[in-house]
């Protein structure tokens, strides 16, 4: 029996292999299948089914793809339906895998369809279970992501007799395996491990304390903020089927000249730089926004921008179909092309550029105590935690609605906890005509080794709509 965890940083997702005697299954797979088509082939083995936890809300699944390429039988659990052809499984039903067998285990809450998947070794032993957005480490699944269909309550109610009934019972050296870790929207303080235990869940998942359904009902939906708006879409898309990944690629990795590409932006379309924002900063395509890859760069893509959107990326030379790629991970796929030569093409031709100002934490503190003004794009858990006195707190999930609540005449320092979130911010507002923008190197991370004046708690200057 071998098992592999596949984890893809970018979505903050874990796909699984599963292999014994000659056959495997892949469970929650991303939206390429050669990893996992070159992982049974290196192995020598053929791969049977597909398992799906779920309709996944926050990136578009492979197992489409994946089937169709080898054969394999696609998996969900009780009452999905699609309009693709996939076999339910019932609850309980067993799964051969070579001399292993794969348990569904119906498991509603995060939504009707879910289901755990539970590995039992060659001698019938629980050995792990793989728990989609079911289970977290540290987290469940959030359960509101139907779109009005069912009430957060009724799934919260759902969530917690799946796992008193069927999660709880397990054997406690049993491996959590879940589809999530740290960056991902789909719980709300997910751990930044990618496995546990069920007994070491049971000791520190609030989720699984002893509490009545209305207590952990109540516990569950407090404190959710809206998902990103693309979940409702990709859920839909993983329902309803889509375009082979091969085809995407070939209508979108396009090599765009430097015209074509200033035509397409006066059309409509909206640049992504991919680049890192050390050096997106010294100089980028007027109007662009720093989305680099060495984030969390699909998820904050499908959150803060339309996923109809028409898009033109900028990449560093060998990193332009993959900046593509990725978005088609989370479902965009309107993307019209790259800017061939990249930057510095567009440099050398003469066309409008911008910079963004950064500084350090040094002169950030200086500058606090001059009055200079702050504004913190971490999310409210974060700047809970530890905040500058009299900062001004905007989610950068929240930004784009709150843009009349900041000043185009005064000078604004932005941070986030390292520098990512900030330099999309910085970029933002510099595309919506902020010229006094300076981004703070490093974030909260370096700002809290200073002497500016922090304090804990809900900020005072706290803006959500």
């Amino acid at each position: 029996m071998f098992v592999k965890q596949l984890y893809t940083n970018c979505l903050a997702e874990a796909a699984y292999y599963i292999e014994s005697n000659g056959e495997a299954a892949i469970i929650d797979p991303i939206r390429e299948s050669e990893p996992y088509i070159e992982l049974a082939k290196e192995r020598g083995v053929k791969i049977k089914y597909v398992f799906e936890t779920h309709f996944h809300a926050d990136f578009i699944s492979g197992h489409i793809d994946l089937a169709n390429k080898t054969g394999a039988q696609i998996i969900f659990g009780p009452k999905a339906e699609t309009k693709y052809k996939v076999y339910n499984a019932k609850d309980g039903e067993d799964f051969r895998i070579g001399n292993t067998t794969i348990r569904a285990i119906h498991t509603p809450g995060h939504t009707p369809e879910s289901t755990c998947y539970l590995l039992l070794d060659e001698k019938g032993k629980e050995y792990c279970i793989f728990t989609g957005d079911t289970l977290f480490v540290g987290d469940v699944g959030r359960p509101d992501l139907l779109d009005g269909k069912m009430t957060k309550e009724e799934l919260g109610g759902m969530m917690y007799d799946s796992l008193t009934n069927k999660i709880k019972k397990l054997p406690d050296d049993v491996i959590v395996y879940p589809a999530h870790g740290a960056g991902s929207s789909c719980g709300k303080s997910i751990g930044k491990e990618t496995w546990s235990t069920i007994g070491e869940q049971k000791k520190t998942n609030y989720a699984l304390r002893e509490m009545s359904k209305a207590d952990f009902v109540k516990e569950l939906t407090e404190g959710l903020t809206p998902p990103p708006a693309y979940f409702f879409k990709d859920a839909a898309i993983n329902k309803n089927g889509y375009d082979a990944i091969d085809d995407v690629k070939k209508k979108n990795v396009n090599a765009l000249s430097v015209d074509e590409f200033e035509r397409a932006i006066k059309n409509g379309a909206l640049v992504l730089d991919t680049r890192h924002t050390d050096i997106f900063e010294k100089g980028f395509v007027k109007g662009a926004l720093s989305f680099s890859l060495s984030g969390t760069y699909a998820i904050w893509v499908g959150t803060l921008i339309d996923i109809n959107q028409p898009l033109l990326i900028v990449a560093d030379e060998g990193k332009e179909e993959e900046s593509i790629m990725r978005l088609a991970r989370v479902g965009f796929e309107n993307v019209e092309g790259f800017l061939k030569g990249g930057f510095a093409a567009w440099q050398q031709a003469g066309k409008p550029v911008d910079t963004v100002s950064s500084i350090d934490a040094a002169e950030f503190a200086k500058r606090v105590k001059e009055n200079g003004h702050v504004l913190d794009v971490r999310k409210l858990s974060e700047a809970e935690a530890g905040h500058v006195k009299n900062a001004m707190v905007i989610p950068l999930a929240e930004l784009e609605k709150n843009l009349d609540s900041i000043s185009k005449d005064e000078s604004i320092m932005i941070h986030c906890t390292s520098g990512y979130r900030s330099m999309v911010a910085a970029s933002m507002l510099k595309a919506k005509g902020f010229h006094h923008v300076l981004n703070v190197s490093g974030g909260w991370n370096e700002i809290k080794k200073t002497d500016v004046p922090i304090e804990t708690g809900i900020p005072g200057n706290l803006v959500i709509p």
